[in-house]
């Protein structure tokens, strides 16, 4: 049965999942206060970068079943928000944004409708901050009014994929809530979905988050560990993940993005007992001082110096640059007195003063390989060469080929690598 979705929030989850439910014949209106983001979506485009959702949404459009709103819409069957969950200053949760979603749908919801939380957020917060403010609609909560908590789980640059092929968690606050939005949700889920309470499937989505905070700190320790006793992490790496119960993963200047950089904190903020995550945020948040002060035993001072970036966007091959290392990196070489240059070809206008390749190196005293777009996989490293004023190269991913980058007269420096007495 087609329904009226309303999807408040069309960002990097908002968009795609509203954009998949229009595909399958659903109505749905995607509400947000971006005029923007509204205005974009309404001619077919979109303001975010990410392979596929520009020709999904552009047919959904033409089709009529997809449009923007910046005004929260009465009546619909599904109310499904899909808000930023930032941290404040003191690493607490922001919740602003989903306490504004969750009343603006109060005057709207008739009998019979079903409210997802799908923003990624602390445990208890439906339960807490939600159904105190949806009991205001005078509607029986989980007989007229349906609510879950069904966090997504996809990965930026396959986010159309894995929406549909992911299986997928729904929390309701009781069996019929459960089951109802779990309709809802095989109309765009091919993978299986499974049925818990609101805040198990919360614990669920920060516990996937933080496993990979956990792992991602313990190989940054590594790599700190490894230039402190002179050996390359990297090599350590490869051989002891030769063992069939092992997988160390890979070290780099730190973790962004809007969830494992984010989410572990939630625990935190709730739980005394959050200790090993605590620990592994703080490990992991270390990581651009880390590197900095790397950059500064390199070229022997960072006042005065030029500092070019290769990447600061928090992953490769994508345009998002939230809690990303390398724009806090970006930050603190300017705090130091260093000149900055930024090179990346998915930032665009994210970044002031965003260089080409070869002239981002010009009068450069290091080049720093932030995050391995494919766009920096195989550079001209003579050309390259030719306009840097201190030729060496400091690569943070074990990206470039130390053999080539030498070749063209440059030195290699790799995050990790510790040299032997």
């Amino acid at each position: 049965m087609k329904k009226s979705i309303c999807v408040i929030g069309i960002g990097y989850v908002g968009l795609p999942t509203a954009a998949m439910f229009a595909s399958k014949g659903h109505k749905v209106i995607g509400y947000d206060l971006n005029q923007k983001a509204v205005d974009a979506l309404n001619k077919g485009e979109i303001i975010i970068e990410e392979p596929g959702l520009g020709d999904l949404v552009k047919k959904v459009v033409s089709e009529g079943n997809l449009v923007g709103s910046t005004e929260c819409p009465v009546g619909c069957d599904v109310y499904i928000i899909a808000v930023p969950t930032p941290i404040n200053e003191d690493k607490t949760a922001d919740m602003r944004f989903v306490e504004a979603a969750t009343r603006a749908i109060v005057p709207c919801v008739r009998k019979g409708a079903i409210v997802v939380l799908e923003s990624t957020s602390p445990p208890r917060t439906v339960l807490d901050l939600m159904l105190p403010i949806l009991k205001e609609t005078g509607l029986e909560l989980g007989e007229e009014l349906l609510v879950a908590h069904s966090p997504e789980r996809i990965l930026p640059g396959k986010v159309i994929e894995e929406l549909r092929t992911n299986s997928r968690i729904v929390g309701g606050i009781n069996e019929k809530s459960s089951l109802e939005v779990k309709k809802v949700y095989e109309s765009i889920v091919e993978g299986e979905i499974f049925i818990t309470t609101s805040t198990t499937a919360e614990m669920c989505k920060l516990m996937e988050n933080t496993f990979r905070d956990v792992n991602i700190a313990l190989a940054n320790e590594l790599a700190k560990m490894s230039e402190e006793l002179g050996v390359n992490c990297w090599d350590v790496i490869r051989m002891a993940n030769q063992h069939p119960r092992v997988n160390i993963l890979q070290p780099g200047p730190g973790v962004g993005g809007h969830c494992i950089a984010l989410d572990p904190w939630f625990l935190v903020e709730k739980s005394k007992n959050a200790k090993l995550i605590h620990q592994a945020r703080l490990n992991n948040d270390s990581m651009p001082e880390f590197v900095m002060n790397k950059i500064d035993g390199i070229i022997g001072g960072l006042k005065g110096k030029t500092v070019t970036l290769f990447g600061v966007t928090y992953k490769p091959n994508i345009d998002d640059v939230r809690e990303s290392p390398i724009m806090h990196l970006k930050d603190m070489l300017k705090a130091e007195g260093a000149k900055v240059k930024v090179c990346d070809p998915h930032a665009g206008e994210k970044v002031e003063d965003n260089f080409e390749m070869y002239e981002s190196c010009k009068d450069s005293d290091i080049v720093v390989l932030g995050v391995n777009h494919n766009q920096f996989e195989k550079p001209d490293f003579a050309k390259m060469a030719e306009n840097m004023n201190n030729k060496v190269i400091l690569d943070t991913r074990n990206f470039w080929s130390r053999e080539e980058v030498t070749k063209a007269g440059i030195e290699y420096v790799l995050l990790g690598e510790g040299r032997e007495e």
